[in-house]
């Protein structure tokens, strides 16, 4: 199909970049080539056309280098297992999904490497060794419910791949929240900015009320600019096809409604801020740093889709080899 118009989005907040970003794109291969996560030529030329580094440069502006690096590896280990789930033959096979993340878990909570382990759990291994040198346990356990989320998405996904469902408008939203992986890398901003909100703002209505909005945001601007890929590789799992095919309107107009309720969203995340009240002067420091790093990732995703070659192509990725 013919590369779809990108509209016009709002974005009021600020451009930012990690100074350290020369240093991670010197990083950027080391950690995955170390792993051998990149075993196959289409996974490699992938990834180094993707240009995680950027993201995370743009999405953690703020961070020190030691956790700049360790957020960069999680960020490139979510991508690369996405693309498994997303363009190899797993993207049809639920139960074997369940089965890999099942072990993940696995790994995440503590469990000791066996011989059957796959590539990916070595890394997963690595990066909660380095990742808890640097957290608290209690924080690592709500990164590891987050990404337990994830793979509930992409399994989720995958079963409507395996059973040929489009899902309607509202099926669609819920499992994207999950598939998209915005909670975890919300997180993330919390360990490069060496801070974790306490549980009392955690669980406020209103914070996940800012949370859902900015799991939103992202997803839409990433499911405009990965429309034309996910579509021509027979992908329903995006917001303009499933308006397309639910409301039997053109592409183009799909994807002008998807830009719409995107620019909804961003003035609903600043309405919603407008209003929160104060929490005394410690939580709303602690509240300050967290909506800093939602406006820093929903910036910082949007600047990295001009400098990422990521969604240009739409070619069938090869499983990856998962034994060492």
């Amino acid at each position: 199909m013919n590369q779809l118009t990108h509209p016009d989005l709002y974005y009021p907040f600020p451009s930012h970049i990690n100074k350290y970003i020369d240093v991670l794109e010197a990083h950027d291969l080391e950690w995955v080539l170390r792993f051998n996560l990149l075993a196959n030529e289409s996974s490699y030329q992938r990834f180094c056309k993707s240009k995680f580094f950027f993201l995370a440069a743009s999405a953690y502006p703020d961070s020190n280098f030691e956790e700049l690096k360790i957020a960069h590896d999680w960020l490139s280990w979510v991508f690369i297992w996405d693309d498994q789930c997303d363009l190899s033959e797993l993207k049809k096979q639920p139960e074997i999904l369940k089965n890999f993340h099942k072990r993940y878990l696995e790994i995440l909570n503590g469990a000791e490497v066996i011989s059957q382990d796959t590539l990916f759990s070595h890394a997963l291994i690595d990066l909660r060794k380095r990742t808890l040198q640097k957290a608290s346990l209690k924080w690592f356990k709500h990164f590891v419910n987050y990404l337990e989320d994830y793979f509930c998405g992409c399994v989720q996904e995958a079963n409507n791949r395996a059973k040929g469902i489009v899902p309607d408008v509202n099926t669609y939203i819920k499992i994207r929240r999950s598939s998209v992986g915005v909670y975890a890398v919300l997180a993330l901003a919390e360990f490069c900015n060496q801070f974790m909100i306490p549980d009392v703002l955690r669980n406020h209505y209103l914070v996940k009320k800012l949370e859902l909005i900015t799991i939103d945001i992202i997803s839409w601007s990433n499911d405009i600019f990965s429309a034309s890929r996910e579509i021509a590789s027979g992908d329903v799992h995006n917001l303009v096809f499933v308006l397309h095919y639910h409301n039997q309107i053109s592409l183009e107009e799909a994807t002008k409604q998807v830009a719409e309720i995107h620019d909804i969203e961003v003035r609903s995340l600043l309405s919603l801020e407008s209003f929160l009240p104060s929490f005394g002067k410690e939580l709303d420091i602690d509240i300050a740093k967290y909506i800093s790093g939602m406006h820093s990732w929903i910036r910082g995703n949007f600047d990295w889709y001009s400098h990422s070659f990521r969604y240009h192509n739409s070619e069938m990725l090869k499983l990856t080899e998962f034994k060492e």
